[in-house]
């Protein structure tokens, strides 16, 4: 799809704009892929804007916090207080990334200076084997948190062939321990079923009636709790190493 203007009133933007954001808050993925593909120069600028730096799409997690921020500004965006939703999704970018940044100072607030690590060899040179580990522990956290923003870039496109969304999964989660453990457990038990998990790919949804057969929970709560255990199932039968480790 061609690119989309970018101004902020709502008066100037297209109507194509509108009509995919409402496409997308119906549950459309297409819709909602497309809107994010042809403003992805809108959300770079806004990233860019609110960090007073360059931001490069490939390397900066700024951009993985400013795309989320997007959908969450997609879900959140309410057309009846006939507000402009690129100054809405504004908003919320630059709201999500300050919250990184306050979260990145509040972790180097805690570093120590590496000099007292400094060790003298026997011919004095100055040795800081403390930092070396480090340098080499950053690199690996370095690649890793990439990672895991990749898995989270792509779990939320799983998210939404199914028409759901992170929003759903904090909304949705079960708010005791024990019910959310419960309806983890539900979700491996389909995901580790072939029938099941066929079931789920194919229709897009839970198969709530052979689910009452096989495990201890009532209808009602299983079609209750429906959009979490299937966004669990999701997450556990796809390619998100870095995410399922969460669930442990």
């Amino acid at each position: 799809m061609g690119g989309l203007p970018f101004r902020r009133k709502k008066p100037e933007e297209s109507n194509q704009l509108y009509t995919m954001l409402e496409l997308a808050q119906s549950g459309d993925a297409q819709a909602r892929n497309d809107l994010l593909a042809a403003y992805t120069p809108f959300i770079l600028r806004t990233a860019s804007q609110a960090s007073k730096r360059y931001i490069d799409r490939s390397q900066d997690d700024e951009f993985s916090v400013a795309l989320i921020a997007m959908n969450e500004a997609i879900d959140r965006f309410d057309g009846s207080r006939k507000a402009s939703f690129l100054g809405f999704a504004e908003t919320i970018i630059r709201r999500r990334l300050i919250d990184y940044y306050r979260s990145q100072r509040s972790q180097r607030q805690k570093s120590v200076p590496w000099t007292q690590f400094d060790v003298a060899d026997d011919e004095d040179n100055v040795v800081n084997y403390v930092e070396v580990r480090t340098s080499v522990e950053a690199h690996l956290q370095a690649e890793e948190q990439a990672a895991r923003q990749s898995d989270i870039e792509l779990y939320n496109v799983a998210l939404q062939a199914f028409g759901l969304t992170f929003s759903d999964l904090v909304e949705l989660s079960p708010k005791h321990a024990d019910a959310r453990q419960t309806a983890i457990a539900i979700a491996r038990e389909v995901a580790g079923d072939p029938l099941l998990s066929s079931y789920v790919e194919e229709r897009k949804a839970l198969p709530l009636k052979l689910l009452e057969e096989r495990v201890s929970v009532s209808r009602k709560t299983l079609e209750r709790q429906r959009k979490y255990i299937l966004a669990i199932v999701i997450l556990l039968t796809g390619p998100y190493e870095h995410l399922q480790s969460y669930l442990s």
